[in-house]
């Protein structure tokens, strides 16, 4: 039998990053504040616990002062920042640069249709085709002091105003081809008023689509590792289970069933973007030492 790991899987850049600066603040002061999961991963999550990591909730922070608290690689929104300015805490701010790319957009876009407002002109309405409740579409939303609608699927465009200008943004996160779906059928319905749309989709992560697929066709058993939070690892493996029926979704080893792989001859081992490469090879070795 041979057992591989996908090389295009594991951490994206900010995830990789986040957990630098969370490690390095661990190794000079044995104790550092992060706020939410800095990964959706429950074993890293663990690891770094055993480092001094120690995850709160937005309440949680509201009532630390004077401490230092990792911001994770999915980004705030500016109340975040607020609260720390006010309370003294020290920010060690992870968030990803895509996401802070378009967090700033996100906020021009909004500041200039609010001052377009005042001269008598009309405010867009934007929109953030993502994950309602997402952390990271909690950041987007924050930049348009709430304002902004987040649309989860082509069902949600049935709440939305088409009379209105609409700018329409994505979840960093989504995939390439649900977002053209939105597009095309908010341009369907959609009469009167501007219509603008950003891509801001990124491609670290969307282009892992198709050639995790590739990977998934290439072997007779899957085995895909992702913690049970993650919204990528989801997608992700619902893709490779399309071109590949015996893909198995696990968050550990233990969930590992020899039933799966008994026979076979090929085994390829991949996960989200929050999986750590650690995981898939001690999945890896179990399957090896399972199977010889």
């Amino acid at each position: 039998m041979t057992v591989e790991i996908d090389s295009n899987s594991g951490f994206c850049f900010g995830v990789v990053t986040a957990i630098k600066k969370a490690e390095e603040e661990l190794d000079n002061s044995g104790h550092l504040y992060c706020l939410g999961d800095i990964v959706h991963n429950a074993g890293e999550v663990e690891r770094l616990c055993g480092k001094g990591l120690v995850t709160i909730t937005h309440d949680e922070l509201s009532r630390l002062k004077d401490v230092k608290v990792l911001l994770r690689a999915h980004g705030e929104p500016p109340l975040t920042y607020k609260i720390a300015t006010d309370n003294n805490v020290e920010i060690i701010d992870a968030t990803c640069p895509v996401v802070l790319q378009l967090q700033r957009r996100i906020k021009k876009a909004y500041d200039e249709g609010v001052e377009a407002e005042k001269n008598g002109g009309a405010k867009p309405l934007i929109v953030i085709y993502g994950k309602n409740g997402h952390a990271e579409v909690n950041g987007l939303v924050g930049q348009t002091n709430g304002e902004a609608v987040v649309i989860q699927d082509l069902d949600g465009i049935n709440i939305l105003d088409l009379d209105r200008d609409i700018l329409l943004y994505s979840q960093t996160t989504k995939s390439l081809e649900g977002f053209r779906q939105v597009v095309e059928e908010i341009k369907k319905r959609k009469h009167t008023g501007k219509f603008e749309y950003f891509d801001t989709i990124c491609r670290q992560v969307a282009n892992r689509m198709e050639k995790m697929r590739e990977f998934a066709r290439n072997h007779e058993v899957v085995i895909f590792v992702s913690g049970a939070k993650s919204s990528n690892g989801k997608v992700l493996y619902e893709k490779c289970r399309e071109v590949n029926p015996n893909t198995h979704l696990i968050s550990s080893s233990s969930e590992l069933d020899p039933a799966w792989t008994q026979g076979a001859d090929s085994v390829g081992i991949c996960g989200a973007t929050s999986t750590p490469l650690w995981l898939m090879e001690k999945v890896a070795d179990k399957i090896r030492s399972s199977n010889a």
